[in-house]
C-alpha cells in the first residue's frame, strides 16, 4: 500500500495544471532538445530549398540592411516554416498547443511576409498605421496589425478556456509578435532578444517549453546567416517567432501572469513610439556588447 501511494504521488508530481485548465505531462530535457533540433533542422532545410529556387525570382527577396548591404528576406519564411513544422512534429505537445503554435507562426508570418514584399504608405509605427487607417488609408502595416490581432485571438482561444483568459492570451500572442519585430533593426538582434526574453520558459520543461524550444531552435539555426549579413528575418520571421513564443507563454501563465505579460508587451510597444531602442542599446555598454557580438565588423574595425 505504501509503495502504491508513493507511485500515485509520483504520477501526480509528474503532472501540472496549466492556466488553460488541462493537466499536461512535464517533459524532460530530451524533449526540449528534440523540439529545438526539429525547429532548427526544418528551418535550415527550408532556407536551402528557398535559396535554390526563390519564389518569384531572387531579386524579389533582396533588400538593403542598415549598412547598405544586400541581404535576402528568405530567412523569414524559412524560420516560419521551421517553427510550424516543429510545432506539428515535436513529441509531447498537446493537440491544442500544437495547433496554436503552428497556426500562430503561419498566420503572423504570412501577414508579415505580405508587408515585407508589398510595403506601401509613409506611415511608420503602430500609432502611425492606425492613424492612417482612421483616415481611410489602408497601409500594409495596418493589414499586418489586424492580421496579427486576429491570429492572436484565434491562438488564445485554443490554449485557454475562460473567455477573459482567451482575450488576454490573444493580446500576449499579438504583443509578442510585434515586440520581437521591433528589435529586428540590426543583424541578429531580434533572435538575441527572443532568446533573452524566452529562454526561461524552456527551463520549466513544460509543454510550453517544448514550443519555446522549437521556435528558438528555428531562429538560432539561421542566426549565422543573419549575423553575417547574408539574410534577415524581416517582419515575416520576427512576427512568426514572437507569435509562437507568445503562445507558449500564454499557455502556461496564470491569469495574473497573462495580465502582467500583456502589460509589459503593451508598455514596450508604447515606448517604441517615443524612444529608439537602438539608441538605448548603443548607450548601454553591456547591451551594446551583446548586440554587436558575432556581427561582421565594420570597415576599419579589428
Amino acid at each position: 500500500m505504501f509503495i502504491s501511494a508513493n507511485r500515485a504521488g509520483a504520477r501526480r508530481s509528474a503532472s501540472r495544471t496549466l492556466g488553460a485548465g488541462s493537466v499536461e505531462r512535464v517533459v524532460g530535457v530530451g524533449g526540449v532538445v528534440t523540439a529545438a533540433a526539429l525547429g532548427g533542422g526544418a528551418a535550415v532545410g527550408a532556407y536551402r530549398l528557398l535559396n535554390a529556387r526563390p519564389p518569384g525570382g531572387r531579386e524579389r527577396w533582396v533588400r538593403k540592411n542598415n549598412r547598405g548591404r544586400e541581404v535576402t528576406l528568405l530567412e523569414g519564411p524559412a524560420v516560419t516554416l521551421g517553427i510550424a513544422a516543429a510545432s506539428l512534429l515535436a513529441p509531447g505537445l498537446p493537440a491544442r498547443l500544437r495547433l496554436a503554435g503552428c497556426g500562430a507562426a503561419l498566420g503572423a508570418g504570412a501577414v508579415g511576409l505580405y508587408d515585407d514584399l508589398n510595403e506601401r504608405g509613409a506611415a511608420k509605427g503602430f500609432r502611425g498605421h492606425l492613424s492612417a487607417l482612421a483616415r481611410g488609408e489602408v497601409t500594409t502595416g495596418a493589414v499586418k496589425i489586424l492580421g496579427i490581432g486576429a491570429t492572436g485571438l484565434a491562438a488564445g482561444a485554443l490554449v485557454r478556456r475562460d473567455p477573459l483568459d482567451r482575450v488576454l492570451a490573444g493580446l500576449v500572442v499579438a504583443g509578442a509578435a510585434n515586440v520581437v519585430n521591433l528589435f529586428d533593426l540590426r543583424p541578429g538582434r531580434a533572435t538575441k532578444a527572443a532568446v533573452l526574453g524566452a529562454a526561461g520558459g524552456v527551463l520549466r520543461e513544460s509543454p510550453g517549453g517544448l514550443l519555446t524550444a522549437a521556435a528558438l531552435g528555428a531562429a538560432a539555426a539561421l542566426l549565422p546567416e543573419d549575423l553575417g549579413e547574408q539574410a534577415m528575418l524581416g517582419d515575416c520571421g520576427a512576427n512568426a517567432l514572437g507569435a509562437a513564443l507568445g503562445v507558449a507563454a500564454a499557455a502556461r501563465a496564470s491569469r495574473p501572469g497573462l495580465v502582467g505579460l500583456a502589460a509589459v508587451l503593451a508598455a514596450l510597444t508604447a515606448a517604441s513610439e517615443k524612444v529608439s531602442f537602438t539608441k538605448v542599446i548603443a548607450a548601454t555598454p553591456p547591451l551594446r556588447a551583446l548586440d554587436e557580438w558575432g556581427r561582421v565588423p565594420k570597415q576599419g574595425d579589428a
